[in-house]
Protein backbone atom coordinates (compact mmCIF):
# COMPACT_ATOMS: atom_id res chain seq x y z
CA UNK A 1 0.00 0.00 0.00
CA UNK A 2 2.81 2.48 0.57
CA UNK A 3 4.33 1.96 -2.75
CA UNK A 4 1.01 3.21 -4.19
CA UNK A 5 1.03 6.25 -2.08
CA UNK A 6 4.64 6.69 -3.47
CA UNK A 7 4.02 6.31 -6.83
CA UNK A 8 0.79 8.65 -7.12
CA UNK A 9 2.89 11.60 -5.30
CA UNK A 10 5.65 10.91 -7.66
CA UNK A 11 4.08 10.81 -10.87
CA UNK A 12 2.23 14.58 -9.98
CA UNK A 13 4.49 17.06 -11.44
CA UNK A 14 4.66 20.84 -11.53
CA UNK A 15 5.61 23.21 -14.42
CA UNK A 16 9.85 23.62 -14.69
CA UNK A 17 11.21 27.17 -14.95
CA UNK A 18 11.38 26.91 -18.39
CA UNK A 19 7.48 26.43 -18.72
CA UNK A 20 6.64 29.18 -16.72
CA UNK A 21 9.10 31.32 -18.61
CA UNK A 22 8.02 30.23 -22.17
CA UNK A 23 4.52 31.47 -20.83
CA UNK A 24 5.88 34.74 -19.42
CA UNK A 25 7.86 35.61 -22.16
CA UNK A 26 4.17 34.83 -24.47
CA UNK A 27 2.57 36.56 -22.05
CA UNK A 28 4.52 39.98 -22.52
CA UNK A 29 4.72 39.56 -26.41
CA UNK A 30 0.93 39.65 -26.65
CA UNK A 31 0.61 43.01 -23.92
CA UNK A 32 3.55 44.49 -26.28
CA UNK A 33 0.61 44.16 -29.41
CA UNK A 34 -2.61 44.59 -27.39
CA UNK A 35 -2.13 47.31 -24.39
CA UNK A 36 -1.45 50.35 -26.94
CA UNK A 37 -4.46 49.49 -28.55
CA UNK A 38 -6.81 49.37 -25.73
CA UNK A 39 -4.57 52.35 -23.95
CA UNK A 40 -5.58 54.50 -27.11
CA UNK A 41 -9.56 53.64 -26.38
CA UNK A 42 -9.88 56.19 -23.72
CA UNK A 43 -9.26 59.67 -25.64
CA UNK A 44 -11.48 57.98 -28.38
CA UNK A 45 -14.08 58.17 -25.81
CA UNK A 46 -13.29 61.08 -24.34
CA UNK A 47 -13.80 62.94 -28.37
CA UNK A 48 -17.00 61.19 -28.43
CA UNK A 49 -18.07 62.41 -25.22
CA UNK A 50 -17.79 65.94 -26.19
CA UNK A 51 -18.92 65.41 -29.56
CA UNK A 52 -22.20 64.54 -27.64
CA UNK A 53 -22.27 67.32 -25.17
CA UNK A 54 -21.76 69.74 -28.21
CA UNK A 55 -24.70 68.29 -29.86
CA UNK A 56 -26.84 68.42 -26.26
CA UNK A 57 -25.96 71.80 -25.51
CA UNK A 58 -26.22 72.78 -29.67
CA UNK A 59 -29.91 71.92 -28.99
CA UNK A 60 -30.61 73.30 -25.77
CA UNK A 61 -29.60 76.51 -27.59
CA UNK A 62 -31.90 75.94 -30.08
CA UNK A 63 -34.88 75.66 -27.91
CA UNK A 64 -33.87 78.60 -26.04
CA UNK A 65 -33.55 80.56 -29.45
CA UNK A 66 -37.45 78.75 -30.13
CA UNK A 67 -38.97 79.91 -26.65
CA UNK A 68 -37.32 83.46 -26.91
CA UNK A 69 -36.16 84.60 -30.56
CA UNK A 70 -32.71 84.81 -29.63
CA UNK A 71 -29.51 82.97 -28.45
CA UNK A 72 -28.01 83.92 -25.21
CA UNK A 73 -25.46 86.90 -25.67
CA UNK A 74 -21.61 85.86 -24.87
CA UNK A 75 -22.02 87.64 -21.35
CA UNK A 76 -24.88 85.30 -20.52
CA UNK A 77 -23.65 82.72 -21.28
CA UNK A 78 -24.12 78.88 -21.40
CA UNK A 79 -25.45 79.27 -17.97
CA UNK A 80 -28.32 80.65 -19.05
CA UNK A 81 -29.59 77.50 -20.25
CA UNK A 82 -30.18 76.26 -16.13
CA UNK A 83 -30.92 79.54 -15.00
CA UNK A 84 -32.90 82.25 -15.77
CA UNK A 85 -30.99 85.27 -17.31
CA UNK A 86 -30.91 88.48 -15.14
CA UNK A 87 -29.21 90.42 -17.58
CA UNK A 88 -30.21 92.17 -21.34
CA UNK A 89 -31.71 90.42 -23.61
CA UNK A 90 -33.91 89.16 -21.23
CA UNK A 91 -35.39 86.17 -21.93
CA UNK A 92 -39.51 86.29 -22.06
CA UNK A 93 -40.89 82.87 -22.54
CA UNK A 94 -37.61 81.35 -20.64
CA UNK A 95 -38.64 77.21 -19.68
CA UNK A 96 -39.19 77.43 -16.16
CA UNK A 97 -37.35 73.81 -16.03
CA UNK A 98 -34.43 75.20 -17.71
CA UNK A 99 -33.29 74.05 -20.83
CA UNK A 100 -30.27 71.89 -18.99
CA UNK A 101 -29.80 70.44 -15.78
CA UNK A 102 -26.39 71.52 -15.63
CA UNK A 103 -23.86 72.80 -18.08
CA UNK A 104 -21.55 69.82 -18.16
CA UNK A 105 -17.77 70.07 -17.86
CA UNK A 106 -15.67 68.66 -20.55
CA UNK A 107 -13.89 65.01 -20.00
CA UNK A 108 -10.96 67.05 -19.03
CA UNK A 109 -12.53 68.97 -16.75
CA UNK A 110 -13.07 72.78 -17.94
CA UNK A 111 -16.08 73.91 -18.83
CA UNK A 112 -16.95 74.55 -22.54
CA UNK A 113 -17.03 77.98 -23.80
CA UNK A 114 -19.13 79.79 -25.94
CA UNK A 115 -20.05 82.96 -27.52
CA UNK A 116 -22.47 84.55 -29.76
CA UNK A 117 -22.06 87.08 -32.65
CA UNK A 118 -24.72 88.24 -34.66
CA UNK A 119 -26.69 85.00 -34.03
CA UNK A 120 -23.64 82.53 -35.11
CA UNK A 121 -22.66 80.58 -32.07
CA UNK A 122 -19.68 78.53 -31.01
CA UNK A 123 -19.27 76.38 -28.73
CA UNK A 124 -15.95 74.43 -28.18
CA UNK A 125 -13.76 72.49 -25.61
CA UNK A 126 -10.00 73.47 -25.41
CA UNK A 127 -9.69 69.66 -25.61
CA UNK A 128 -7.07 67.58 -24.34
CA UNK A 129 -4.18 69.97 -24.63
CA UNK A 130 -6.35 72.69 -22.75
CA UNK A 131 -5.51 76.14 -22.91
CA UNK A 132 -2.32 76.24 -24.06
CA UNK A 133 -2.50 73.60 -27.02
CA UNK A 134 -3.76 73.81 -30.13
CA UNK A 135 -6.64 70.87 -29.46
CA UNK A 136 -10.53 73.26 -29.86
CA UNK A 137 -13.14 70.83 -30.51
CA UNK A 138 -16.41 72.81 -31.67
CA UNK A 139 -19.38 72.67 -32.48
CA UNK A 140 -18.05 73.54 -36.40
CA UNK A 141 -16.31 69.92 -35.58
CA UNK A 142 -20.00 67.67 -35.58
CA UNK A 143 -22.36 66.67 -38.08
CA UNK A 144 -24.48 69.48 -36.95
CA UNK A 145 -23.57 73.09 -37.34
CA UNK A 146 -25.31 76.11 -37.06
Amino acid sequence: MRKIFMKSISSTRGFTLIEVMVVVVILGILAAFIVPKIMSRPEQARMVKVKQDLLAIQSALDLYKLDNGFYPSTDQGLIALVTKPSTTPLPNNWKSEGYLESVPKDPWGENYQYTNENSKIRIWSVGPEGKEGNSLIGNWNTEKTE
